[in-house]
């Protein structure tokens, strides 16, 4: 095995870390405070080409492997978590769901100009009633000739107020929404200007406070039968597949959260003196950094095993899990001894452990809770659980797409 990195992949993680910090990083405390989500930042990714890093060329993306995609997450939320969310429900859920299952036609009037960053896209599973028990979604879909209905509400929402393109999903059969029976769900591709769509932002989040959360809502919102991505019914198996994408993001960009805590702890630690010395050379302090280290370096590890595999398009599902679960419970891990290390300097935001502690217990509920992602890793040891290749696999990276 070779944990080297070649030399695409080095340019890659310097070029977004040095935009990052330069760009982002000396304005992120502000955009926090003020609670507000900068849209400029969704050009200076664009202009990277990380809307579209792990999109083929011919689609409008860069064409870079999925360990790029691991590599971007990682270095945007070692600045903030808000910039790794862009990259998750945008090219992870919503982009790497089209180049698997859409049609030629889903793919160049939506995935192109997504890939390119002309238009944003996002993710709708989650409603006020519904996240990890997706049987408990209560949005539908009536066929009416070639269109769709579709009417309910979609909550926490990443990019809700700030999205183009939404990718949906919804009970197209009601009867089988009657018997829980998900093979009635089916996905949709959605747009902010259709009729009967309205959005808005959660404005009492205590966590990601410079990125855009919210809600939508369908009201009989029509969609053309040639937006159902996939076939009818095969809805909540894209939903899974998107999953895979976008908990691999958030395990990357984990593990970046952890490097900030750790570096930040590090730095404060060599400067910070009590009884005479620097805390450093306190026994505890040193425990708590060498864990963060050991965290950061098995959190580094689970993703890039997950993102290896992606680029030989095999299934990934129980390790993309396992990196998700193991890198965002190290990473609340991580922020809470960071805090710790920083004392009563910690509890003030003039220092960024504090919005790091904020902002990494989103990802330990968010696309798979961590008692989920538990039971998961649990029953795959006691053989209740087998994954098997279907046709939702991720095309192996440097294999040209084949155009459904």
């Amino acid at each position: 095995m070779n944990f080297d990195l070649n030399d695409d992949h080095r340019l890659l993680e310097q070029t977004v870390r040095d935009w990052a910090a330069t760009e982002v990083a000396p304005r992120i405390k502000e955009l926090d405070r003020a609670h507000t989500f900068d849209r400029n930042i969704l050009t200076g990714m664009a202009d990277l080409g990380l809307l579209g890093i792990s999109v083929p060329t011919e689609y409008g993306g860069a064409g870079m492997d999925y360990l790029s995609l691991g590599l971007a997450s990682e270095e945007l939320e070692y600045v903030d978590t808000s910039l790794r969310v862009i990259l998750s429900v945008h090219a992870g859920l919503n982009c790497l769901s089209l180049l698997t299952w859409g049609t030629e036609d889903q793919k160049q009037r939506y995935l192109v100009p997504q890939a390119q960053g002309k238009k944003i896209a996002t993710y709708g599973l989650t409603e006020p009633a519904a996240g990890s028990d997706v049987r408990g979604l209560q949005t539908v879909a009536v066929k009416k000739g070639d269109r769709y209905l579709l009417s309910g509400e979609k909550m926490w929402i990443s990019l809700a107020d700030v999205a183009d393109n939404f990718l949906v999903f919804a009970w197209s059969d009601l009867e089988k929404k009657k018997q829980r029976d998900i093979s009635g769900i089916t996905a949709f591709i959605v747009e902010r200007g259709f009729k009967g769509f309205s959005s808005g932002t959660l404005k009492e989040k205590w966590g990601i406070l410079a990125g855009n959360t919210g809600y939508f809502k369908m009201d009989e919102l029509e969609v053309p039968e040639q937006n159902v991505l996939g076939r009818p019914g095969e809805g909540f198996k894209i939903a899974m597949f998107a999953l895979d994408q976008g908990r691999y993001t958030v395990a990357a960009g984990a593990t970046g959260l952890i490097r900030a805590c750790r570096d930040w702890s590090a730095k404060y630690a060599l400067e910070r003196k009590t009884f005479g010395e620097v805390i450093a050379n306190h026994q505890l302090v040193k425990q708590m950094i060498a864990n963060m280290e050991s965290d950061y370096q098995v959190s580094r590890l689970l993703w890039q095993r997950a993102g290896v595999l992606k680029n030989q398009g095999r299934r990934n599902t129980r390790e993309t899990g396992l990196a998700k679960w193991f890198s965002t419970v190290a990473s609340e891990r991580a922020a809470g001894d960071a805090v710790q290390v920083h004392g009563a300097n910690g509890y003030s935001d003039e220092y960024p452990v504090g919005r790091f502690y904020r902002n990494c217990k989103g990802a330990v509920i968010y696309e798979g809770t961590r008692e989920i992602h538990t039971l998961m890793q649990a029953d795959y040891v006691l053989g209740f659980r087998q994954d098997k290749p279907t046709r939702c696999e991720l095309p192996p990276f440097g294999v040209e797409v084949v155009k459904s």
